[in-house]
């Protein structure tokens, strides 16, 4: 099975992942810090295959250095998917639920969008497909007639 839950770092987290991670256990109601890290860990691993350009740096450089790496050690894919795809392809990748996956999704992205601006997230979901605002807790976006 494919999975992008890789061997979490030594520890201890740096402070800045550290409350990363208790916003994300908090916002999913994980019982512990470990099955948020997975969360952390899957959802930005996912986005990572996702995002080029400016927009990919400008988040990495938002998020702390732990939850960065994750984002940028993958290689953007060459068909971008839309956001139902997207978390579709995350819980194959995975064999969860696809409810679980997208709680996982909302969850993650929540405490990114507590880490980047809102016109970084904006210029994120115009260069996303359809379908990524919701998971970002956003109306989606529509392009003026």
């Amino acid at each position: 099975m494919i999975s992008d839950r890789h061997a979490p770092p030594q520890q201890p987290y740096g402070k800045a992942y550290e409350e990363m991670l208790e916003k994300v256990r908090y916002e999913g109601a994980y019982p512990t810090r470990e099955r948020a890290d997975e969360a952390v860990r899957l959802v930005l691993a996912g986005l990572g295959r996702q995002l080029t350009g400016a927009e990919r740096v400008d988040l990495a450089a938002c998020l702390p250095l732990e939850a960065a790496l994750v984002l940028t050690a993958q290689i953007p894919a060459s068909q971008p998917l839309t956001g139902w795809s997207f978390v579709k392809d995350l819980a194959a990748r995975t064999g969860a639920s696809l409810a679980t996956t997208r709680w996982d999704t909302g969850s993650v992205f929540s405490a990114v969008t507590a880490y980047a601006r809102p016109d970084l997230i904006t210029r994120i979901l115009r260069q996303l497909p359809t379908g990524y605002a919701l998971l970002f807790g956003r109306a989606e976006l529509t392009p003026a007639a």
